[in-house]
């Protein structure tokens, strides 16, 4: 997720997924490449994620390589040597055009002007909007710093914006092999000292997903294949700038992803990972990577760097 925008009407939908499954025709026979393949699976979130408000960088899904891949120009998968969910969204590492006010800076937010504001709720929804197969819908709750709600961002008085999306549907794809994928997400974000005066701002916010695919894949053999997604963000706290991308400087972001696959008539095979990135004030943000039962230590370097792991 990911700048606070109105992805649910400007984004693609990424069948990510679908490309590798169809791709993969050994997925379960332990050789060196079907393992490589399989941990791709990581690269790249489960479809429809790339409208929701989270860490993951959205663009990954645009790749046609195996399970989504790395995205271009920016760190890819842990199979590449960066994060998994083909990489950090650009807000968590100073990757942003600067600015003050709402639609400005770190986790700005911009909103489309057809959303419909409920005075009874104080909400303005967006959708639900439906591409591919997948339903989207966003619901905001735009506030000033006394707390009243208003019906659209005031460039001046508005201090916080709160983002709930909800993604849902089946989608196909046919391209090498036909492949069927049931995908439900949703994300929860709020973003204060969102106010052209303010110096530092403040993110909170989870995501979950879930990809639940089935098919045939080039080569003629059936499979199932289910991914998850996740993540939270803790007390994100990046200062504000009118001239210069600044980085986050307090607060922690959990990130978790699973797969799991199966071949007709072979054994099932899983692959977990768990990112805990923390931010304390310095320029070296700590990162502690668990795959498959593994830990490690790692380090990133703000802005902009990719994790350097002893």
């Amino acid at each position: 997720m990911t700048r606070a925008r109105l992805r649910p009407l400007l984004a693609p939908v990424a069948l990510c997924a679908l490309t590798s499954l169809a791709a993969c025709k050994t997925d379960n026979l332990g050789s060196p490449s079907t393992a490589l393949s399989f941990a791709s699976a990581l690269n790249s979130t489960p479809s429809g994620m790339e409208y929701a408000s989270t860490s993951y960088a959205a663009a990954a899904n645009d790749s046609g390589m195996p399970w989504g891949g790395p995205r271009r120009g920016g760190p890819g998968g842990p199979g590449a040597g960066g994060m998994m969910g083909g990489g950090l969204d650009g807000n968590f590492l100073g990757q942003f055009t600067p600015g003050r006010g709402p639609g400005r800076g770190a986790f700005g937010v911009r909103i489309d002007s057809t959303c419909v504001f409920a005075a009874s709720t104080g909400d303005l929804t967006c959708g639900p909007n439906t591409r591919n197969g997948l339903t989207v819908t966003t619901i905001y709750s735009i506030k000033t710093a006394a707390g009243a709600a208003q019906s659209k961002i005031d460039t001046t008085t508005t201090n916080s914006v709160r983002t709930r999306t909800t993604v849902s549907g089946t989608t196909t794809r046919s391209r090498d092999g036909s492949v069927t994928a049931t995908v439900n997400s949703r994300s929860d974000r709020t973003v204060t000292g969102l106010t052209a005066a303010s110096t530092e701002r403040t993110v909170n916010g989870t995501s979950f997903g879930t990809e639940t695919a089935a098919g045939t894949n080039r080569d003629g053999d059936k499979f199932t294949a289910t991914r998850t997604a996740s993540d939270t963000t803790v007390g994100l706290v990046i200062p504000v700038s009118a001239t210069a991308a600044t980085y986050p400087k307090a607060g922690k972001v959990t990130r978790v992803m699973t797969a799991t696959t199966t071949l007709d008539g072979g054994t099932a095979k899983s692959t977990s990972r768990k990112e805990v990135l923390t931010y304390d004030g310095t320029a070296t943000a700590k990162l502690v990577i668990t795959e498959d039962g593994t830990t490690k230590n790692c380090t990133i370097a703000l802005p902009r760097g990719r994790p350097s792991c002893s």
